[in-house]
């Protein structure tokens, strides 16, 4: 089997204006997609986002109403889904019961009648560290296991593209973030292409080399997880790839190094907006005084300053805001506050004894580093969905 050390055996994906209709309903709305040989990428969107189906017609389950599709070059846009160079792991296993270990992942290279089946099988076996269960059924084994099988059976054949379709969702957290890693590792070592779809964040952030989040059959933003997380580009990308604190803002300066905003909230002696900065870099290119924006800052950046204490310098500093709600989970201790104006915001206090401890209802303000606020178009916080699902 080739290894990623060895020259990578999978190929590259293209997606050209690919657009795909059910009735009057549209599913996918003439994306472009460029997945380069041999890299782990993530479709990463809500239920309903059109990720599923995009898969859909990768694998040639569902053709498009428009659009080409390229493997390696090749136009399969038309072929049958047998006819291309790609295999699917599915959430379910879908592996044979009655088929022991090493047969299931035989399964697909004795019905080519592929001389080696054996050998390849338990070749497959060894990289998933499973050749010791070669002989069990399925139902002996655990469920990681089972999802490894299923890995192994898919990677034998030597696909130049690999789907992978929500393939930890069956599993417990634990177990879900070990296959994480071993998912990275396998992809690593094969070399192939592998293509997650998901609605899970951090799978896709964990694995992946890049990211496309989809939302309404259209790709919201792509990129490195950690680009997509640090300097998103809209509100939706913001809100779906972790959590985000968005406050309504108005421009109200615009420098060569810094952007100046009048956040819409209330201040401690009920004036309306409070003046914050954001870096010049980390705000749209195009902005001009007097537009409506958002300014974006993560939780876990936001810390308590006390009512009448002193502020950080260097600092944004909102409020007062009062605390509703207050939850320990172990690495941190998650706030909900009450901002009037804003809404509710998050912040995440990682538990090193550092952070000031706020109980339920008191009241505090809310600061952060310059450099760690964002703006992003738009005044209306999207409410974005995070469900199981295409």
């Amino acid at each position: 089997m080739t290894t990623g050390a060895g020259g990578r055996s999978g190929a590259g994906l293209a997606l050209r204006d690919v657009r795909k209709e059910f009735g009057e309903a549209v599913a996918v709305d003439g994306i472009d997609l460029d997945v380069p040989a041999g890299s782990f990428f993530a479709l990463l969107g809500p239920s309903g986002c059109g990720k599923t189906t995009t898969q859909r017609m990768v694998a040639g389950l569902e053709h498009p109403t428009s659009g080409s599709i390229t493997i390696g070059g090749t136009d399969v846009t038309w072929t049958k889904p047998y006819q291309r160079p790609v295999n699917t792991v599915f959430q379910s296993y879908a592996l044979f019961p009655h088929l022991d270990v090493l047969d299931n992942v035989m399964f697909g290279l004795k019905r080519r009648k592929v001389g080696d089946a054996k050998a390849r099988a338990m070749e497959a076996l060894e990289l998933v560290e499973l050749a010791q269960v070669a002989r069990k059924k399925p139902s002996q084994l655990s469920g990681g296991m089972q999802q490894r099988v299923a890995l192994a059976r898919a990677v034998v054949n030597r696909p130049d593209v690999l789907l992978l379709d929500e393939p930890l969702g069956a599993l417990d957290l634990k177990l879900r973030r070990q296959m994480q890693v071993e998912l990275k590792r396998i992809q690593t070592e094969v070399g192939l292409t592998f293509i997650h779809v998901t609605h899970d964040q951090e799978e896709a952030m964990t694995m992946a080399d890049t990211v496309a989040v989809m939302n309404a059959g259209r790709i919201e933003q792509l990129g490195r997880p950690e680009d997509l997380y640090d300097h998103p580009a809209t509100a939706f990308t913001a809100s779906f790839l972790g959590q985000c604190n968005l406050v309504p803002s108005t421009v109200t300066a615009v420098g060569a190094d810094r952007v100046e905003v009048r956040a819409d909230v209330r201040a401690g002696d009920g004036s309306a907006g409070q003046a914050l900065v954001v870096a010049r870099h980390r705000a749209p290119v195009d902005l001009a005084v007097g537009a409506e924006v958002l300014l974006g800052v993560r939780p876990e950046k936001v810390s308590f300053v006390r009512v009448g204490g002193p502020s950080p310098t260097g600092a944004d500093v909102l409020g007062p805001a009062r605390v509703v709600d207050r939850s320990y989970t172990g690495v941190s201790t998650q706030y909900l506050v009450d901002l009037p104006g804003a809404g509710r915001l998050s912040v995440f206090a990682q538990n090193i004894g550092t952070a000031i401890d706020a109980a339920v209802g008191e009241e505090v303000h809310l600061c952060w580093a310059v450099e760690h606020g964002f703006l992003l178009p738009g005044h209306v916080v999207p409410v974005v969905a995070d469900e199981n699902g295409d």
